[in-house]
């Protein structure tokens, strides 16, 4: 089973795109852009938003190493500056400092593809992280890991997204805000684990 699928790998990738992506963090976002339109067209929103997500990290899964080949840069640089920008999305989650859009904004545009798909869903932190994990995936069992991970958790965002309405009155405000925070928590000491990981690649090679 390990030479056709990494289960550490996968959860790796799962368990930092998870909290980078915040499904929790979504629902306060979604119900704000989506307020007063019918059910029918929040439910098509969701799952647009989700693919527009999903189709924007796999296009820099795909592409994204050829275009650091070509600029030269090195793996370990990418941890370091993925790293920083981690902890920038981080210290949002955990200070909450999320800008809502304005009405002329929400009308001027499908919201499925801005802000929602992204950079909500597939923004700096998404996409650097995915970047990492297809720099260090190096067989076929990580990336057949990493590819069933993304799809993964874009089902969570698209279920989140999708019964946003339930989840809220559940959790109530506080109890999204809670775990919008230890989300943040969470992906901070990712992103410091990047920067070590960087660090130590450095020191090593250097």
């Amino acid at each position: 089973m390990s030479h056709i699928f990494d289960v550490k790998f996968f959860w790796q990738v799962f368990v930092t795109l998870l909290v980078i992506m915040d499904p929790p963090g979504v629902v306060p976002p979604f119900l704000g852009l989506t307020k007063g339109l019918p059910a029918r067209v929040r439910n098509r929103l969701a799952w647009q938003a989700a693919v527009v997500g999903l189709g924007v990290i796999v296009g820099f899964a795909l592409f994204g190493q050829s275009i650091l080949s070509y600029l030269g840069v090195e793996l370990p640089s990418l941890q370091a500056a993925g790293g920083l920008l981690l902890l920038l999305v981080a210290l949002q989650l955990l200070t909450g400092s999320y800008t809502e859009p304005t009405e002329e904004e929400r009308t001027r545009v499908n919201v499925a593809f801005v802000p929602l798909g992204t950079p909500l869903l597939a923004g700096p932190g998404a996409i650097v992280a995915t970047m990492v994990f297809v720099q260090r995936a190096n067989s076929v069992a990580q990336y057949m890991a990493f590819a069933i991970a993304l799809v993964g958790v874009t089902l969570l965002l698209w279920l989140t997204m999708r019964f946003s309405g339930v989840i809220h009155r559940l959790l109530r405000p506080s109890g999204v805000e809670l775990l919008t925070r230890i989300a943040g928590l969470l992906l901070s000491a990712i992103a410091v684990q990047l920067i070590v990981g960087a660090i130590r690649a450095f020191v090593t090679t250097g």
